[in-house]
């Protein structure tokens, strides 16, 4: 049985798959497209919320460190990725890298975890996006009911119409094709990054140093609380985290890693690029590389304009300048977080959808998914289910206790990309490789130990969630996606035909 379970996928079967008709994606998008779209899904919740909560209440002013830590945990997976993505440009991410090097249960896994990361980070993200749109409507003295509200936090019954209608309309954008969801991204990009940018040169001006004083505050132990809700590494070993101090910018960095969740998304887009051995690496790298210029930048003029303990938590970058004494701006800011979550929640469907449909092309789930439109080259059919779904959980659901499930999805995503690119090396050293990650195997094990690290420090209940998850994904590989496999439907056709398949195509 172990001989099936980690059958792995030829790269070239994979780029061949890729050329059937009724399976190919039309080829669009351009180095500067996959910037934009990196850009545009990294810069979301994470800096317009989270730098008020970990400056507040894990590293004060160091907050600049901390997204400089988790930076470099996303630089150290982006590597990987590039190599990945320019030498297997098929859709499907982490998936298909893992279908590669790893194995078909590995790479199942894998594509489980992604369908959820995905999934819950547009419907969370959509939920944000609501709040905001509803906060502008009410200062323009237009109310919702309260049963059509954001659902964020709710309780009774309720539908969030307009998290839910979001969703909705990004999902025909995709349908009607990435190109036109690249330039929608860009106009919208463009819109985030102004509002960043002038959070920094006009906050600037209004920066006092005295802000600064303590840079790093003094550790602080955190006191024992409900054990689900405690780090895993806590229970795990008795290590009692602390905030501030030199390890409360780690914890920080475990906290504002959110606010990188997405430059993965970019490698999904691989199969619907004009020139993936160029276009990947710089696409992966350099939105991250932007956007955590953009971070440090960020916290450094806020937690300079406000002192970190009187800093807001639900809306600091805004609430930093009314402050100051300068409340246009806040408004001006929450115009733009407002527009910033829409390419948020459209690139993370858009790379749910290309797994989506990644996995159905190789028979782990229906077929029937597996084919694109014959006008728009788009996979419609993943990308209308997952859409309507997504739309019904995040219009009935408060989910922003789940939000950490993304971030567990997306370290998980990293550490298998890390460990296949060694495995792809060694096996595979003849592909040619357009980028290769330096310093092999040294980089990808760094890569892992840091995913590693980040996980530990999220609460066990995360944890007890994803692992439910993932009972529930073996259960539906065993039950339907083994027996369905085309590469086993392969190799059972060669070895009956007389050839021989041996334990890995």
């Amino acid at each position: 049985m172990s001989s099936t379970l980690f059958r792995t996928k030829k790269v070239e079967q994979s780029i061949l798959d890729t050329e059937e008709p009724e399976h190919a994606l039309k080829k669009s998008l351009s180095a500067l497209d996959l910037t934009v779209f990196g850009v545009g899904v990294i810069i979301g919740t994470g800096i317009f919320v989270l730098t008020g909560t970990v400056a507040k209440n894990n590293a004060g002013p160091a907050v600049a460190l901390a997204f400089v830590v988790a930076g470099v945990v996303c630089a150290l997976a982006a590597l990987c990725y590039a190599e990945f993505a320019s030498t297997v440009p098929v859709a499907g991410s982490a998936y298909t890298f893992a279908y590669a090097s790893l194995g078909e249960l590995p790479a199942w896994i894998i594509g489980w975890d992604l369908v959820l990361e995905f999934a819950l980070g547009t419907a969370v993200v959509s939920v944000g996006w609501s709040g905001y749109i509803a906060s502008l409507l009410d200062n323009a003295g237009w109310h919702l009911p309260a049963a059509l509200g954001s659902r964020d936090g709710a309780h009774g019954f309720g539908f969030d119409i307009l998290a839910a209608a979001l969703v909705l309309v990004l999902t025909a954008i995709l349908v009607l094709g990435t190109k036109l969801s690249a330039r929608v991204t860009s106009v919208v990009v463009a819109i985030k990054v102004t509002v960043v940018l002038t959070v920094i040169i006009a906050g600037a001006f209004f920066v006092n140093g005295d802000h600064y004083d303590p840079f790093i505050p003094k550790a602080q132990e955190v006191p024992a609380g409900d054990s689900l809700q405690s780090p895993l590494i806590q229970l795990m070993f008795g290590w009692a985290p602390s905030n501030f101090g030199v390890m409360g910018i780690f914890t920080a960095a475990s906290v504002v890693f959110f606010a990188f969740i997405g430059f993965d998304v970019v490698a999904t887009a691989a199969e619907e690029t004009k020139n993936p051995q160029r276009d990947m690496p710089r696409g992966i790298l350099g939105s991250l590389l932007i956007c955590t210029t953009l971070y440090v930048a960020v916290s450094i003029v806020v937690t300079g304009m406000q002192k970190y303990t009187d800093l807001s938590i639900t809306a600091p970058l805004a609430d930093a300048f009314k402050a100051t004494g300068h409340p246009w701006f806040a408004g001006f800011i929450s115009f733009g977080a407002a527009v910033g979550l829409t390419t948020v929640c459209m690139i993370l469907l858009l790379g749910q959808t290309r797994v989506f449909f990644a996995m159905s092309r190789d028979g782990l789930l229906p077929t029937f998914f597996s084919h694109v439109h014959p006008k728009f080259r788009t996979p419609h059919r993943p990308t209308i289910l997952l859409g309507v779904i997504i739309a019904i959980v995040a219009g009935f659901t408060p989910l922003s206790e789940l939000a950490e499930l993304v971030n567990i999805g997306t370290l998980f995503a990293f550490v298998v990309v890390a460990i296949g690119v060694i495995i792809l090396r060694n096996s595979r050293p003849d592909l040619p490789r357009a980028f290769r990650t330096p310093w092999v195997p040294f980089i990808p094990i760094l890569s892992v130990a840091a995913s590693l690290w980040l996980m530990l420090n999220l609460p066990a209940e995360t944890w007890l969630r994803f692992a439910i998850w993932m009972v529930i994904g073996f259960a539906v590989y065993f039950l339907y996606g083994r027996s369905h496999s085309r590469l086993g439907q392969r190799m059972a056709a060669a070895a009956d035909s007389g050839g021989s398949a041996g334990n890995r195509e």
